[in-house]
């Protein structure tokens, strides 16, 4: 059992079997859909969340965990032993998780002065953020301390880049999340936009005809970032599994692809994205 633990939240969207094999924490963002609350990937799976979501006639609101969520989280690990924890969090530019984390570690330092509490900004999303949780969390496994797991995420940070397309943005601009990808919006029919992170605001990064040729530009465009060197690859998707089946094959065909996983958006991260959204997170690994 690592002696550093390691705590997330559930958009990072990482698959169950690592979750498990890993031992990581998470806590679970809120769905809001109607007078419904929700609890992500708790009350409400991802399979049922996109079913209703393609027929869905207005758009349910998200909500990062509060304080106190993240307290209790803080405090169960507490509870189990843990003097040191890791809490990483998605880009404080676009969700108010971190502010929260924050918060909980101010709280626990009056309960639990003995322990030791980092909250780390990723400004990142999904499984670019789930991509430093991973690696934090094989590191704990290993034994390393709470400052080599920070640094190593903090390398990571400028290092991780998604690229991600869809059929829409509609779901992304009624959630107010569109960030700098604005200008796409007034993209003809059959436009297929392609948009990304940076300094964690979302971006533009082109628009084609057609997926396949997304799928191409996509490819391109990691080859280029990664030249001769090797990279680490996620590929992710909300409900479109085939379609990141048909992007990874041809990804690997230009790149020296050293580790790949496929992983499918938290149903919180789906309303934004809207089903059939295919993309992939990745870093180039340094040797």
């Amino acid at each position: 059992m690592a002696d550093v633990a390691v705590l997330t939240d559930s958009c990072a969207s990482i698959p169950e079997y690592l979750m498990e094999h890993l031992h990581i924490r998470t806590v679970a963002y809120y769905i809001h859909r109607g007078q419904e609350v929700l609890r992500d990937l708790v009350t409400i799976q991802r399979d049922e969340f996109l079913r209703w979501l393609t027929t869905a006639r207005y758009l349910p609101t998200t909500a990062s965990p509060g304080p106190g969520d993240y307290f209790d989280a803080f405090k169960q690990l507490a509870s189990e032993g843990k003097k040191e924890i890791i809490s990483l969090q998605m880009s404080a530019k676009i969700s108010g998780g971190f502010q929260a984390a924050t918060m909980a570690q101010n709280m626990m330092q009056d309960e639990f002065p003995d322990v030791r509490i980092e909250v780390l900004d990723t400004q990142n999303a999904a499984l670019c953020q789930g991509w430093m949780v991973i690696e934090a969390a094989r590191g704990a496994l290993a034994g390393l301390s709470l400052d080599r797991l920070a640094g190593t995420v903090k390398k990571m940070i400028p290092m991780s880049r998604m690229i991600q397309t869809a059929d829409t943005l509609k779901y992304l601009y009624m959630g107010g999340r569109i960030g700098k990808a604005q200008e796409l919006l007034g993209s003809v029919l059959n436009i297929k936009p392609l948009i990304g992170l940076e300094d964690g605001v979302i971006v533009p990064l082109g628009r084609v005809r057609s997926r396949g040729q997304a799928y191409q530009q996509m490819a391109d465009m990691v080859a280029e970032a990664v030249g001769k060197g090797k990279a680490k690859i996620a590929y992710v998707h909300a409900g479109a599994q085939r379609e990141v089946e048909r992007l990874r094959d041809l990804v690997e065909t230009k790149v020296d692809v050293v580790e790949s996983l496929i992983g499918e958006l938290s149903p919180a991260l789906a309303v934004h994205t809207g089903p059939g959204m295919a993309g992939l997170c990745y870093y180039v690994v340094e040797d």
